[in-house]
């Protein structure tokens, strides 16, 4: 394959980490060069901590090691008052040691990282020329703030959640101002999940939970615009689920490969395209 340059965005995945992981691996044995990196949701803490200067294998081992059910920290009264079931300050504080408190400006890439203002529908876009003394374990609690799950939080005069909920337009732009294509790299799930009851006195919870999955699912469903299909390399989850918070080792690898074969088999045919 003739050596490109592009632009990668790791778009979406909830605690799916991994599969984004093994996009890395597969991009850096092709020997892809990229100096542009833009992290949505899921996708935002990976290309983070990539960006941040870690090795591969220092990203893998976080990836497949960490125990997500610690960002949980449920409360329906953080859901009552902040809208979300976590406040996201567990998250954002093992972000923020992991990136050691880097803001844009000193991370060894340029990171681009995509949140929503649902005040005004619109992206707030985070990097080290918008906003270069923003932390950015700040801007990544943003970005994968899964609505209901986490709580919103306000910044300036937005109030932020999951960079997710963008339409496609909103990642598929000049990133390096010079040209360079893109490629999104979005994670697709095809979900069976097991029935969940709502019985009992105070059946909010389990209410909650099939809205949070619902949503979930349809946005790694979203149809794909036929003007991005070019350069968008979809990875098929399988029936990973984006809030999986106790994920099993063994599905964490299983999801590295999904990422890692995916991208060996279709990456070739999307940079001829270009």
């Amino acid at each position: 394959m003739k050596k490109k340059k592009i632009v990668p965005i790791f778009a979406g995945g909830g605690t799916r980490l991994p599969a984004h992981v093994g996009i890395l691996k597969a991009l850096e044995e092709y020997q892809i060069d990229f100096d542009n990196i833009v992290g949505v949701s899921g996708g935002s803490i990976i290309s983070s901590l990539f960006a941040s200067g870690l090795t591969l294998a220092e990203v893998k081992h976080i990836a497949l090691n960490t125990d997500y059910n610690q960002f949980r920290e449920f409360s329906l009264l953080k859901l009552i008052r902040n809208g979300g079931l976590s406040s996201g300050d567990v998250f954002e504080r093992w972000i923020d040691r992991l990136l050691h408190g880097k803001t844009f400006k000193e991370m060894d890439y340029n990171l681009h990282v995509v949140a929503t203002d649902v005040a005004r529908g619109k992206p707030v876009i985070f990097n080290k020329e918008r906003t270069p003394d923003v932390k950015v374990s700040l801007a990544v609690r943003f970005s994968m703030s899964i609505p209901l799950v986490f709580s919103f939080k306000k910044f300036g005069k937005h109030l932020m959640v999951d960079g997710s909920i963008l339409s496609e337009d909103a990642l598929h732009r000049d990133w390096a101002k010079d040209g360079t294509p893109v490629i999104c790299f979005r994670l697709k799930g095809d979900y069976e999940y097991d029935e969940i009851k709502t019985t009992g006195l105070f059946p909010i919870v389990q209410y909650i939970s099939l809205l949070i999955r619902t949503f979930m699912t349809t946005i790694s469903r979203e149809y794909i615009n036929d003007a991005f299909w070019h350069n968008t390399v979809v990875i098929n989850t399988g029936t990973s689920s984006a809030v999986d918070f106790t994920m099993t080792p063994e599905q964490k690898e299983a999801l590295y490969f999904k990422g890692y074969h995916t991208v060996h088999k279709i990456l070739p045919l999307k940079i001829q395209a270009l």
